[in-house]
């Protein structure tokens, strides 16, 4: 890991330390703290020009399409190669805050899911995603960030939803890319355990749902479905394919203690999967 570069960002009413190297072209790539614009995602180094702009920044939001609105929490989709500065700029912010990151300039070929908290100001930027385009390995995220500002709000939960809902709108079952950080592992394997355990507590228990049924059900990939019910001890191996164990009591007592995750509502979210969409056509729909 290189040396940590830039020590600390403002952005909007916060001032954030950076967590990791970034590499900022010069003269912003030695700067002791950076002022982004939370809007556009401008970067600046004087404070004084960072008032300026601020006082004549035009941008109240992301660009691109906003494709979710749940009361004051607002999503907006952008195609990397529509707004590249934009997104690579969120790219090198990420980037103080996240170990492994490579992408910075390549934007093109990846959609950005940017989350957003809505005030009388306009859209402050909470998070995102980044989803490749075209993924051979049914990818449906490749890199996910919530800004230390905004941690331990339930927003890690919130996008990796997000990009579940994506995936079951496009009637394919996706995953994240690999490996995953150790974090999100911890993340991923508590909202898979989540969704599993919900719906099994909707079952009967007459049914017989296969688990690629499960699959297509909450768009979590097999292999992912099947190392979470091998982690909880609820599969078996019987008659030459894998089965479902429920233990119930291990149910009531999960659903008892159960916190409740902020989750993506999918009455909430307009939106229509690319290979669906006309040429020329919005992203938008019911």
């Amino acid at each position: 890991t290189k040396v940590k570069n830039v020590s600390q960002i403002v952005m909007g009413k916060y001032l954030v330390e950076a967590w990791y190297y970034s590499p900022f072209p010069p003269p912003y790539h030695h700067a002791e703290t950076l002022y982004i614009c939370e809007f556009c995602l401008k970067y600046m180094r004087k404070p004084r020009f960072f008032m300026k702009h601020c006082a004549e920044c035009a941008h109240k939001s992301p660009p691109g399409d906003e494709i979710y609105r749940e009361g004051k929490l607002s999503v907006y989709e952008l195609d990397g190669k529509d707004h590249r500065v934009y997104c690579q700029n969120l790219c090198l912010l990420a980037k103080l805050f996240l170990d492994h990151k490579t992408l910075y300039y390549d934007v093109d070929p990846f959609h950005f899911y940017v989350i957003t908290e809505v005030d009388d100001e306009g859209a402050h930027i909470v998070g995102y995603f980044s989803k490749e385009k075209v993924s051979a390995e049914d990818y449906n995220l490749a890199c996910i960030l919530t800004f230390p500002q905004f941690q331990k709000c339930g927003y890690g939960k919130f996008i990796i939803s997000l990009s579940y809902e994506l995936s079951k709108r496009e009637g394919k079952p996706g995953s994240p890319e690999k490996p995953l950080s150790d974090l999100g592992k911890i993340s991923y394997r508590s909202y898979w355990t989540h969704v599993l355990l919900t719906l099994f507590k909707c079952q009967t228990g007459e049914e017989n749902v296969q688990i690629k049924d499960i699959s297509l059900m909450t768009g979590i990939k097999t292999e992912d479905i099947i190392s979470t019910l091998q982690s909880l001890n609820m599969i078996r191996f019987w008659k030459g394919q894998h089965v479902v164990f429920v233990m119930q009591d291990f149910l009531k007592k999960y659903m008892a203690q159960k916190k409740k995750i902020r989750l993506c509502d999918s009455n909430c979210l307009t939106w229509t999967p690319h290979a669906e969409r006309k040429k020329g056509g919005s992203s938008t729909s019911d």
